[in-house]
């Protein structure tokens, strides 16, 4: 009996009968693991969506790389260093080759931070590489942080990732001096005294907690093991998880992006991740890991040999915490000295408000915005098109209020070195700065609200009657004016494609609604007001297609100079 014929697939027949071109050696050797991977794992089939996600192309962008990217730093120079360092508080003598503090009583932690600095070879390149690195994360998290709030970037469906950013931000800074107190050096011990205070203002518990922390009165010889766990292993370990949901988020929502011609609200308009992304975003790596290594080769940060070893009993004069803390230093300066006394407890508010309070609103206030301005808006619709900050003016206003009010504390956790170098009383500049924290916000958010109701004016000025040419006329009467040319498409896009959000009157007609859901409606309209009553609406069609027939006129433009015109505005558009 014969046996029956083997069935072969259709494909595989296909390929067989079509003669192969011949790989290159290179090419052969990589396709043979690469196909190995692929036959057990299936890496091409879920890898390939992915390679060609497109993402839009504007520096703003690059914001949050440069936080991905110093943070990659941070673990390549943190696994050096965790190899050196020896977080131990036992008291050693120093016989290292600093000259200055050999023989000095110190702890470990100090004595190896010293030894990476001087000792092993690169070591005080990567100390100020990691160091500097920590700054730069935090900074570009915090810009980032303000080009996502401006833009809007936070509404519906990218709560949650927000709400992630705010995370990543609050633990980059806990990371961050958790990393600056390892040393055990005077500074960052006098920083650690600072937390001491801290934990201490925590009404009732606090010395309890205090205890808990620091497993003893300050400092304890326990603190520098903990914070080392804390530092290299807890804090990483969410940042990294944070980080993976973070980026997942953003390909499963799609990137958004700036408006203009093309843009709507189901695309994307850019380069696909493979290969024109990619390129991109290795070579900035590159450039962003030669910028910090650079930094740390040049620029001398946090000499801790400078400042010796710490002593409960002693403090740095002017000393100063890393920048991302300055401004609850500065909460503590210039708050006045409040504190009760009630039974056998101190409560502690000139430490507890500016200290504990103000980290809670500052990170509390970022985290609820987005669902407060949903709230006003009533807005429940998907939004992938960012909004210029002009055109949401209260927005931007509060943005800019929150900095200055950031500014004003930051520079009053650098009171005293703001007296020494401009001359000036210590306490004028405290009296100064306890007004302006809660003053000068309000002025910001007032200019700068006007500034971007101004710009709204000249967007619609230029969408309604063209752009400047330059060409001044004179007419018989001695009248002077200038002409305007009608603007591309592409910048009629970008000017008109915000949504207009109505000022809400209150509300007149209550049947079928309860006291309670009343009341909640007119404080939601009265809010409506306060974001949009100063807010410009978009020119409607009818002006629009008036402002056209304005432009076409002779009487304005010649016919010659408009088809030159309509030329350049055609050649702008192709490009």
């Amino acid at each position: 009996m014969a046996e029956p014929a083997a069935t072969v697939n259709d494909e595989t027949a296909v390929q067989a009968q079509t003669p192969k071109k011949e790989l290159g050696p290179v090419f052969k050797a990589a396709a043979g693991p690469t196909k190995w991977l692929d036959d057990r794992l299936g890496i091409a089939g879920l890898g390939r969506p992915f390679l060609r996600k497109v993402f839009p192309d504007h520096w703003s962008f690059l914001l949050g790389e440069i936080a991905l990217y110093s943070f990659i730093v941070l673990i390549l120079s943190g696994i050096f260093l965790t190899i050196w360092f020896k977080p131990s508080m036992a008291e050693i003598e120093y016989e290292g080759s600093y000259e200055l503090l050999r023989g000095l009583h110190m702890s470990e932690a100090y004595a190896s931070t010293l030894d990476i600095s001087f000792d092993i070879r690169g070591g005080l390149l990567l100390r100020q590489m990691h160091h500097w690195a920590a700054a730069v994360f935090v900074a570009a998290m915090l810009t980032h942080s303000l080009r996502i709030f401006f833009t809007g970037a936070f509404r519906k469906p990218r709560e949650i990732n927000w709400l992630i950013g705010v995370a990543m931000l609050t633990l980059g800074i806990i990371n961050g001096f958790t990393g600056y107190s390892l040393p055990d050096d005077l500074l960052s011990g006098t920083g650690l005294r600072f937390v001491d205070g801290l934990i201490r203002a925590i009404p009732v518990i606090g010395t309890w907690a205090e205890f808990f922390v620091f497993a003893g009165e300050f400092p304890g010889e326990l603190i520098i093991p903990r914070l080392y766990m804390v530092h290299i292993l807890l804090v990483p370990a969410l940042l990294l998880g944070l980080i993976a949901v973070h980026l997942a988020l953003v390909v499963y929502h799609k990137h958004t992006q700036y408006p203009g011609a093309g843009r709507v609200q189901g695309n994307v308009v850019g380069y696909p991740v493979f290969p024109v992304y990619a390129a991109k975003a290795g070579g900035f790596f590159l450039i962003v890991f030669g910028v910090l290594t650079l930094m740390g080769a040049v620029m001398q940060i946090n000499p801790v040999w400078v400042f010796g070893p710490y002593n409960p009993a002693e403090v740095t004069a002017g000393s100063q915490p890393d920048w991302y803390m300055g401004f609850v230093e500065g909460g503590i300066r210039i708050m006045p000295n409040w504190e009760w006394h009630i039974g056998s407890t101190t409560w502690s508010w000139n430490v507890a408000i500016p200290g504990l309070g103000l980290m809670g609103l500052f990170f509390g206030l970022m985290a609820i915005y987005p669902f407060v301005e949903a709230w006003v808006t009533g807005d429940k619709s998907e939004h992938h098109l960012l909004d210029r900050p002009r055109n949401n003016p209260t927005r931007t206003a509060f943005g800019v209020a929150a900095m200055t009010g950031y500014a004003m504390l930051w520079i009053g956790g650098g009171n005293d070195l703001v007296a020494t170098q401009f001359d000036v009383s210590l306490n004028a500049v405290t009296y100064f700065l306890r007004v302006a924290v809660f003053v000068a916000p309000v002025i910001a958010f007032l200019v700068t609200k006007r500034i971007c109701i101004g710009l709204q004016h000249a967007d619609r000025d230029r969408m309604l009657h063209g752009a400047e040419s330059g060409v001044i006329d004179r007419a018989p009467s001695g009248k002077y004016s200038e002409r305007h040319r009608p603007i591309s498409a592409a910048q009629a896009f970008t000017l008109t494609q915000h949504e207009d959000i109505p000022a809400l009157l209150p509300a007149t007609d209550t049947d079928g609604y309860s006291e309670k859901e009343i009341r909640r409606e007119q404080l939601r309209r009265k809010a409506t007001r306060f974001f949009f009553i100063d807010t410009l609406r978009r020119p409607t069609r009818a002006e629009i297609e008036e402002a056209e027939h304005h432009h076409l006129h002779p009487m304005i433009i010649g016919d010659g100079e408009h088809h030159a015109i309509e030329a350049e505005e055609e050649h702008h558009l192709a490009k």
